[in-house]
């Protein structure tokens, strides 16, 4: 029977090879998109779909996660005493977004293994999970389709992106067939980054995940895969095509705005697209957006 979802788990253990030096002693979730942290973007994205009950996977050196949703107490005193309330109220915010809690994953032994963490504190329920590398704009709401579909389906729910055929190495990749709900299909078949020009399709999975608890027995016997990890594609692979028991995967098609901080030439772009839309900075920002592009030098110049 399905069960109404109030779960969130983020694995937040990576290393964020990508973006040293910046990352050696600051967790790259911690990088910011604008004004706000990476992992803010995410966990108000869960909170917005009503899961306030939110797990982090974390690793070493991620004390400046627990640090961003906990009380500043001195901070806090020195903007109250100079009434600054506006920057009073962003701090308190992040502390009263969720009920944050935070597990330790040991071993880096990949996506699966992370998720597998979690299973002592979601017990027997569906639940969801996002990766921190995505942001999805908060006006095109993905994460609150997705436990749309599963509690209508029962079933478990990835979500999906139509990406460029010459990308399809980068993701998992989903075998597919049509439903009657045109941005939701049932997935066949799954492989992880397929070598270039061997992709089933071109529909990748992104970083949202609405998860039954069988994931757990199931990832408990997964052998290492692509990488020496537990991959979690593997465990829904084997959902997907194994006998219906678990209630199979389906895949909601996502065509809003996503914004992957995961790279260093994809945050920069974040950056700037986020921000051309606020209404505090957009008005000043576009202008000299545009003005400093004409400056660039076309291809072919000098």
């Amino acid at each position: 029977m399905a069960t109404l979802i109030t779960k969130a788990v983020i694995p937040v253990a990576g290393l964020g090879t990508r973006f040293l030096p910046a990352t050696k002693a600051m967790p790259k979730e911690m990088l910011p998109v604008v004004d706000k942290p990476a992992i803010q973007y995410v966990v108000e994205e869960a909170v917005a779909a009503g899961l306030t009950d939110v797990l982090m996977v974390t690793g070493r050196n991620k004390n400046a996660l627990e640090n961003h949703f906990d009380r500043a107490g001195e901070l806090e005193a020195v903007l109250s005493s100079k009434g600054d309330d506006e920057k009073l109220e962003k701090v308190n915010y992040s502390t009263g977004l969720a009920d944050v809690h935070y597990v330790r994953q040991g071993d880096p032994k990949g996506l699966g293994h992370a998720v597998l963490r979690a299973k002592m504190h979601v017990g027997r329920e569906p639940f969801a999970v996002l990766l921190g590398d995505d942001i999805i704009d908060n006006r095109d709401p993905l994460l609150a389709r997705m436990l749309e579909v599963q509690f209508a389906l029962n079933t478990t729910v990835v979500a999906l992106l139509e990406v460029d055929p010459s990308q399809t190495h980068l993701y998992g990749i989903a075998t597919v067939e049509g439903t009657a709900d045109e941005d939701v299909v049932k997935i066949t078949g799954l492989v992880e980054k397929p070598a270039p020009g061997t992709a089933p399709s071109n529909f990748a999975v992104i970083g949202r995940y609405v998860l039954r608890p069988e994931i757990f027995e199931v990832l408990e016997r997964t052998p290492p895969g692509k990488g020496g990890e537990i991959q979690l594609t593997d465990a829904l692979q084997e959902l997907a095509t194994g006998p219906n028991w678990a209630g199979g995967v389906h895949g909601v098609v996502f065509r809003g705005r996503r914004y992957d901080t995961g790279d260093r030439l994809d945050y920069l772009k974040a950056i700037v697209q986020l921000a051309v839309d606020r209404d505090d900075l957009g008005g000043d920002f576009r202008p000299w957006l545009k003005e400093f592009a004409r400056t660039l030098p076309g291809e072919g110049d000098d």
